[in-house]
Formats: C-alpha cells, sequence, structure tokens
C-alpha cells in the first residue's frame, strides 16, 4: 500500500470542539439508531473502556423506548467496576437535538420494521434465490437500499445542516450505497463506512500463523493485508506477518485436496445449534487457489457474490456455510432484551470494534490504519471515481487518507469490476427513487438466475410488501 497524496486531501474541521478535561478528551457522540440490540451496547462498553474519552452520548431512534432501554443499561456500562471513563447518555427527542454539537455520529439503523426482512428473504426463496445473508447484494440487499435511500440522505441533510464539522461514522447495511447516500448532494461530510469482516480474516490467519510458525496466536492487528474491493466482497492481494509472506504458505494449504473436503456435516451441527456466524474460510480459500488473491471477508457474505456455491442448500452446506435464517432474525429482535444483570454480573471486554478507536485517532490520541469505506479518489485503480470502495486508511488528527491498493490479479479485479457496476446502478436507482433501475440492479446481482419474467414478478412482490417505506419510487 502507498499513500493516495494526489486524490484526497484530508479534511480539517474549523472549530476544535473536542476538549481535554480532566487528562480526557471530552466529545459529543450523536448515536441514530440509538436503541440498537447490539451495536449501542458494543459502542458503550468500548467507550467504558477508552482511556482517553469522556463525555456525552446521545441516542436517537425512532423507537423511543428502545434508546430509553439502552440509556438504563448504560448505566450498568459505564458505574462497572472496570469501567475507566463515564459518559452521561440521554436520549434525544429529535434527530436534530441529538446532533447539536456533536463530534462524531455514529449510524446503525434497521431500514424499516424487521418483517420486511420477510421480504427481502422469504420471497426470493419461494422463487428459488438463495441468499445466506440478504443485506448487502442480490434482492435483499436492493430491497434494503431502496428502504434506506429517503432515510439517508435525511441524515446527510441533517447532519450537513446541524453538525457540518462532525465525523460520521455508517455501520448500516448495505454499507457501500449508504455510505454513498450520505455524500449525495453533501459532498463535504467528513463520513466513512465501517466493516469488521475483514477482521474475521485477520483472525483466521492469525490461528494459521500459530500453526505455521510454532508460535502463540498473534492479535489479528499483526496480520498486514493489502484489501480492496467493496463491502462484503474484499480481496486481499497479499498478507504478512512479521514481514513474513502467507502466501506461499496459503498455496501449500490450498494444494491439499483434503482442505476441500465436504464441511456438511459440520454445517448441519450449525444450524441445529444455531451458529449461523461460523464458518471455514473454504470460499475464501478456494478463491485464492482460483484466483490467486484471498477472499477477505466471511464466506456467508463472499458467496452472494460468486454464487457458485450457491446452487442450493447441500452445496452451499458442502462449504461449510449456512443461511442466517428470517426465522433467526425474527426471533432475536422481538425476544426479550439485555437485562441490567447481563451487564453488571460480567466482565467488561473489549468488543474488537474499532469505532471507539477511529475516535482516538481522528482526536489525535493515537495511530490507526484499518479498512474503511470511502469514495473512490484512486485508491482502487481501475475502479470508477467516486463509486465507495473499501480499502486501508490511514487515521490521524482530523483526517482519514485512504491508502493505495495493490493491483489485484485480473480474475479477482473483474469480479469486483462486476460488483462494483452493480453498485453503481443501484445507488442511480437511490438517487432517481427509480424501480425501472432498482430492478436492472437485482438482475445484475449473480444471484438471480430465473427467467426475468419470473424475476420481475418476484421483485414486485417485494416492493408491495414494503410498499410503506416505498411512497417515492415510482
Amino acid at each position: 500500500m502507498s499513500d493516495i497524496t494526489r486524490t484526497l486531501t484530508p479534511v480539517y474541521s474549523n472549530k476544535e470542539s473536542a476538549s481535554r478535561v480532566s487528562g480526557k478528551t471530552e466529545i459529543k457522540i450523536a448515536y441514530i439508531g440509538g436503541g440498537s440490540r447490539e451495536w449501542a451496547i458494543k459502542l458503550m462498553t468500548d467507550l467504558a473502556l477508552s482511556e482517553h474519552l469522556k463525555g456525552t452520548l446521545e441516542l436517537y431512534d425512532i423507537d423511543h423506548n428502545a434508546a430509553r432501554h439502552n440509556q438504563i443499561l448504560a448505566e450498568s456500562v459505564f458505574k462497572h467496576e472496570q469501567a475507566l471513563t463515564q459518559f452521561d447518555v440521554a436520549v434525544a427527542s429529535s434527530l436534530e437535538s441529538a446532533l447539536r454539537d456533536a463530534d462524531f455520529v455514529i449510524i446503525s439503523i434497521e431500514p424499516g420494521p424487521i418483517n420486511y426482512r420477510h421480504a427481502d428473504l422469504e420471497i426470493p426463496a419461494r422463487y428459488g434465490v438463495l441468499q445466506t445473508v440478504g443485506d448487502t447484494t442480490g434482492p435483499g440487499g436492493v430491497m434494503r437500499a431502496m428502504r434506506c435511500a429517503t432515510l439517508f440522505e435525511q441524515f446527510g441533510r441533517t447532519i450537513e445542516k446541524v453538525c457540518p464539522q462532525a465525523w460520521v461514522i455508517n455501520y448500516t447495511n448495505p454499507m457501500a450505497v449508504c455510505t454513498a447516500s450520505l455524500f449525495r448532494g453533501y459532498p463535504d461530510l467528513k463520513a466513512f463506512g465501517c466493516c469488521h469482516e475483514v477482521f474475521g480474516t485477520q483472525e483466521m490467519l492469525a490461528k494459521r500463523v500459530a500453526e505455521w510458525f510454532d508460535v502463540e496466536i498473534p492479535s489479528r492487528t499483526e496480520i498486514k493485508l493489502d484489501i480492496s474491493g467493496v463491502n462484503h466482497f474484499t480481496w486481499a492481494a497479499s498478507a504478512r506477518w512479521q514481514g513474513n509472506d502467507l502466501f506461499p504458505l496459503l498455496d501449500q494449504i490450498t494444494s491439499n485436496e483434503e482442505l476441500f473436503a465436504s464441511k456438511a456435516n459440520d454445517a448441519l451441527k450449525q444450524a441445529e445449534a444455531k451458529k449461523w456466524f461460523s464458518g471455514h474460510y473454504l470460499i475464501a480459500f478456494d478463491l485464492f487457489r482460483r484466483f490467486g488473491a484471498l477472499g477477505a471477508a466471511g464466506d456467508r457474505h463472499l458467496v452472494e457474490f460468486v454464487p457458485w456455491y450457491l446452487s442450493g442448500m447441500a452445496e452451499l452446506y458442502r462449504w461449510g456455510v449456512v443461511a442466517t435464517p428470517y426465522s433467526w432474525r425474527l426471533e432475536r429482535t422481538t425476544g426479550p432484551r439485555k437485562a441490567l444483570a447481563e451487564i453488571a454480573n460480567q466482565p467488561l471486554a473489549s468488543t474488537g470494534e474499532e469505532g471507539v478507536l477511529q475516535m482516538e485517532a481522528i482526536l489525535g490520541l493515537r495511530s490507526l490504519t484499518t479498512n474503511i469505506n470511502l469514495p473512490n479518489r484512486g485508491q482502487l485503480p481501475g475502479a470508477p471515481k467516486g463509486i465507495v470502495v473499501e480499502t486501508y486508511a490511514e487515521f490521524t488528527r482530523n483526517s482519514v487518507r485512504p491508502l493505495l491498493a495493490a493491483q489485484l490479479p485480473a480474475g479477482a479485479r473483474l469480479l469486483i469490476d462486476r460488483a462494483v457496476q452493480e453498485q453503481s446502478i443501484l445507488s442511480e436507482a437511490m438517487a432517481a427513487r427509480s424501480l425501472d433501475l432498482a430492478f436492472q440492479a437485482m438482475l445484475a446481482s449473480p444471484l438471480v438466475t430465473i427467467p426475468t419474467d419470473k424475476a420481475y414478478a418476484m421483485f414486485m412482490e417485494m416492493v408491495d410488501e414494503t410498499k410503506a417505506m416505498l411512497g417515492e419510487w415510482e
């Protein structure tokens, strides 16, 4: 990787709103989607373990009761005996109120009621389109993007009006087109998308390093990758540990056919145990042996961009991958929320997410290089300018600068180019609220192999089931 200095000029804030208080930097964070069952708790946990930050966290959610519940949980988090700092957590009555004087804005939302995921997942399944996740590409990704279009343009507009100097971290999927929507009409926003999928690849390689070099499992951050692609379809052009090139070692293990023996029994056990996120990285390894670059996301995401492995459930299971069912998502979202005792009686441990580290680096309190999603300004060679891509970036004081990714082998570039073009059409559809363009984006997905008339019937059925959020689309 090398610095891109000709294409991205770091943006410097006109105001230094964050201030030093009692040895810590005091900040305000606005959380859009602050009623989240998972991400809000993760953020509060990592904030509580920060040695550098204190301040205010303001939760905004259209489900006011959910935000209030997280406010109550926050008391246990920040009063935990292992907490290193204190944040005052409040519930905002409006988006504008949450954003006022914010230094950082977190966006982590579910676009619409959880039962809309029925349209994303169950309707395509009935038409013979199998999706393992359904939140980024294919029918499910397109429908989520359509529901996000108005929301993210509203977020961008309001941030530009209320706190234009704030840094915005988006966690919502589909990551790339949602992040692009923030910039639509507001190109000066200091925003980026953040995803943890690459971390899993680093952790997998760290375990391999322990075997190959007879050492303790190193921290995933010791695994140095050269990442490029689009979110959930990222590739590593190289992998190193302490200067050691790991690709020759990957060549050795992937040349052994035993590595690719069927994992169907494992997948069945995972499904029975509801371990939807477990995997064996066999698809990442297969991409490596076929294309010379390592798939650098979980197999459950990679597989939706290269559905040779999705001809049916049996083939999917052979690769050790299970689809996350709608029933589980519904159960997880409508079941009991985390109780105070669950936090108070458990150790307070880092979640492994990097949002707090990113804030600290932007405030000049640490150095950080990690993978994020930004509009392409040259960091992904060959990709259109402006399209949101995922590469490494360097975080320094009030600056996030993408790093130039290495050129991937031709076959991998071809696959990424296809995903980029699909994303480009979908972004156009979101801007124009065009059903025709959205359908084109859906057809462009390699997941959709059914006849076009059936695909259109599927699309319109999905639109009809979620039409309450698609009033502007025509």
